[in-house]
């Protein structure tokens, strides 16, 4: 049970996560001032939690290779995907994303030793990367700038799996809250350095929906989000976690048409549905494609 609701949280994060970072980080602010400010309120307030909660947090040589390793994930995967927020709609952000399985599925099979050159898989990886190849080429025909926001976050994609990957090879013994209190500490240096170089200025005025949305990413999106994925990545295989983006490109791209009234092209409900397919196929491929 504890899984299942895990699961379903942060199908719920994930999928309100990619709108968030566009309101987040918009010209007001600057999506570096933006990212850098969700966080460092997340590790103010998940340093907190492991403090009341009293979490032992493990400085143990493991430990301190996992948070380092959790850390530069972070930096690099959220840096993109607020990057490239500035390119293109939110939905699409889940889109890229949602190739996440089959990519974690083909480093799980390198570098854990899960099996995923069976045909199914295969079959599922060929047609999730096609769908990305669709999304890349709409983007192409919105113009240079759109191209280049799906290729950062395809960018920001990597370097979560590495990360999760490295996670799991350490098998570090500390829970999700502590080893997300340790990674965004360990993140929090690039996010700043990063500002300071490339902007570093502070903003006039912050507009209350930025704010709320980097309140919003800095509780939700790091504190309760990564716990919980941390949770799952330490009890559910890699490929089965990046899983929930089976779900979250769909109820992302709603949520944008919606509430930030982003445009949904035939395109994109193509690159969607391959993508969903792919996922589909590699996941239960073994059940859908055997013989009666």
């Amino acid at each position: 049970m504890a899984i299942k609701l895990a699961f379903l949280g942060v199908i719920i994060i994930w999928s309100t996560t990619p709108l968030a970072i566009k309101w987040s980080g918009g010209d007001d602010v600057g999506f570096l001032f933006g990212v850098t400010m969700r966080m460092i309120l997340g590790c103010v307030v998940a340093g907190f939690l492991v403090t009341v909660l009293r979490h032992q947090f493990s400085l143990s040589k493991n430990s301190i290779k996992a948070y380092l390793a959790s850390g530069i994930g972070i930096y690099v995967a959220m840096l993109m995907a607020y990057w490239s927020a500035s390119y293109m709609p939110s939905g699409w952000i889940a889109l890229v994303w949602g190739v996440s399985p089959v990519l974690a599925g083909i480093f799980g099979h390198f570098f854990l030793g899960e099996n995923a050159l069976l045909m199914h898989k295969l079959i599922g990886i060929f047609i999730g990367l096609l769908g990305l190849f669709v999304i890349f080429i709409e983007g192409a025909g919105m113009g240079s700038n759109v191209m280049l926001g799906v290729f950062l976050a395809f960018i920001g994609v990597l370097g979560q799996l590495s990360s999760a990957i490295a996670i799991k090879k350490i098998d570090a013994d500390v829970s999700g809250l502590v080893m997300t209190t340790g990674g965004l500490a360990v993140s929090i240096p690039l996010f700043i350095i990063s500002w300071l170089i490339f902007d570093g200025e502070l903003p006039d005025e912050i507009p209350f929906r930025t704010a709320s949305s980097i309140v919003y990413l800095a509780l939700m999106g790091s504190v309760v989000g990564f716990s919980l994925y941390y949770y799952l990545l330490k009890n559910v295989e890699a490929s089965k976690v990046a899983l929930i983006t089976l779900v979250t490109p769909v109820s992302a791209l709603l949520l944008g048409s919606y509430l930030n009234d982003e445009t949904i092209t035939t395109s994109v409900i193509i690159g969607a549905a391959l993508i969903i397919g792919g996922l589909a196929s590699y996941q239960w491929g073994d059940k859908i494609f055997q013989k009666p």
